[in-house]
């Protein structure tokens, strides 16, 4: 593992990391604000959760190199709150999250993302890469008197030219030299185009002005109460959900890209001090941020002086900056997050795709088609890794398998094969014959395993076949493990164990 990642003080490249700040900041100023701007918020809402969150994870995540900010998966998710009941509401609803994400954390729960199958990552990362592009669409379109319409003529040309331009840069510089980002050259040569030129077209002031102060030390001004809390609690309770499992699958990710392993669970706790942060000091609130991790990962980001960089910069832009971040051309983050799409989406899944069991076809597809209808990534993944479990469920099921023979003393011998669990019990009752089999019968798990209470209960109802025949039924060979579920459960069931002290299969440590 290259430790530098983790260590300030050993081979940073702190031009890399300088560069890299400035260009995620660019990126994140215009997403954050509209995410606030789609919930209702204050502009400087979304602005405040950026610098919060991005400052915070960068000095105690567990994964250098990744980028959290005002995300709008957590905030979508707090919409109808938002409109019910308020901004107080919300504050005390994105502490509460917090609170839950660091008991993650503290738990040591966030080993459980790696449950998480690689079809169910490469839908999720591709429907994300879809909902990014669609979103730079978007910005082809300007409210007029309160409605929506697109771009049109000349205007709709200039921004294209200038999106394409940004693009061929963030395309063909890096041919030319790695040195500076990509995306920091495609902006800051469009900015000088555009104003070089005097080049009328849609700029950041269009969204919204971000000029404000530093953001000031507030309790959420709401009723301390049960009833607040039965009102707050299940959006808090999906919020964490919704930004810890966005986070981790972006620690995941950050992981594959660069070949070394974060920590989920130092993460969770991060990301709930960050949450609790923004609360406190209004902020609406975040998680981590696939796009902007990725623009920080291709600008050359290993270390977490890139989103602390960020951070600080977005919090000088609000003081004293706006004016100039005010005119950046939007067609220049437009291409920019395009490209950036581009790269999300894993092209390898589709030249793979003839090569992959259907089952995993169907699931990537699945997650892709609800990340992208929905803009829910928690229901997605949630139901991405429910129909993997199902699907692995059911193929173990039918491999269940049972080698009978008769020794030389008229005993007969059931060799079982393969996992017994609520899957495959109805399977294995069926490999048994206990009217027609002689009075003793051995059933030997050697290469099978006990594995839940459906299984202790199948064996509970074949010992009693066996049973009611005058017949008796002994287990042999198994492992350590199962003979500690039967003990636990011989107050309800019935089931002979040879003893074989000279035999486990998963001898304890």
């Amino acid at each position: 593992m290259n430790t530098y990642l983790f260590d300030f003080s050993k081979k940073i490249n702190y031009k890399n990391e300088l560069l890299a700040g400035f260009t995620v900041a660019m990126t994140m100023i215009p997403e954050s604000l509209s995410f606030a701007i789609l919930a209702g918020l204050s502009p400087l809402t979304g602005l405040y959760a950026a610098f919060m969150m991005g400052l915070v994870t960068a000095i105690l995540g567990g994964r250098p190199g990744m980028v959290s900010g005002g995300a709008g998966a957590t905030i979508v998710v707090l919409i109808a709150l938002i409109q019910s009941h308020g901004v107080q509401y919300l504050l005390a609803t994105v502490i509460l999250a917090g609170v839950f994400q660091m008991t993650v954390g503290v738990c040591k729960l966030g080993k459980f993302v790696r449950l998480i199958p690689q079809p169910v990552m490469y839908g999720f990362l591709n429907g994300l890469a879809v909902i990014i592009f669609m979103a730079q669409i978007e910005q082809f379109k300007i409210t007029d008197n309160g409605a929506s319409r697109w771009i049109q003529g000349t205007n709709l040309y200039i921004m294209g030219g200038l999106t394409a331009l940004t693009i061929a840069i963030v395309y063909f510089f890096p041919k030319i030299t790695k040195a500076v980002p990509a995306s920091l050259v495609a902006i800051v040569l469009v900015f000088a185009v555009v104003f070089g030129f005097n080049i009328h077209t849609k700029t950041v002031a269009d969204i919204a002005h971000i000029s404000g102060k530093l953001p000031a030390f507030q309790i959420p001004q709401i009723p301390f109460s049960l009833e607040t809390l039965k009102i707050i609690f299940p959006y808090a309770l999906v919020m964490a959900g919704v930004g810890l499992i966005e986070s981790l699958l972006t620690l995941s990710m950050v992981d594959e890209i660069t070949g070394t392993k974060g920590s989920a669970n130092k993460e969770s706790v991060a990301q709930g001090i960050a949450n609790v942060t923004n609360g406190f000091f209004g902020g609406m609130g975040g998680c981590a941020m696939v796009a902007q991790t990725l623009v920080n990962l291709n600008a050359g980001s290993r270390a977490r002086l890139s989103g602390i960089i960020a951070s600080i910069t977005i919090l000088i832009i609000i003081l004293v900056g706006a004016p100039l971040i005010e005119k950046i051309p939007m067609a220049a983050l437009v291409g920019v997050m395009m490209m950036v799409a581009i790269s999300t989406f894993q092209w390898v899944s589709i030249r793979i795709v003839n090569k992959m069991p259907k089952s995993d076809i169907f699931v990537g597809v699945t997650v892709a088609l609800i990340t992208i209808v929905l803009h829910n990534l928690a229901l997605a993944v949630l139901i991405g890794v429910i129909i993997s479990a199902l699907v692995f469920a059911w193929d173990n099921a039918k491999r269940i398998r049972a080698r009978k023979y008769m020794d030389e003393k008229g005993i007969k011998h059931y060799e079982i094969f393969g996992p017994l669990f609520f899957g495959s019990v109805t399977a294995f009752a069926d490999k048994f014959d206990p009217v027609n089999d002689p009075d003793e019968v051995i059933i030997d798990f050697k290469e099978s395993r006990i594995v839940d209470m459906s299984a202790i209960d199948a064996l509970d109802k074949l010992s009693k076949r066996y049973a009611q025949q005058n017949k008796t039924a002994r287990l042999r060979h198994l492992s350590e493990d199962c003979r500690k579920m039967l003990k636990n459960a011989e107050a309800v069931i019935e089931v002979n164990i040879e003893e074989d002290p000279t035999y486990k299969v998963m001898p304890e440590k």
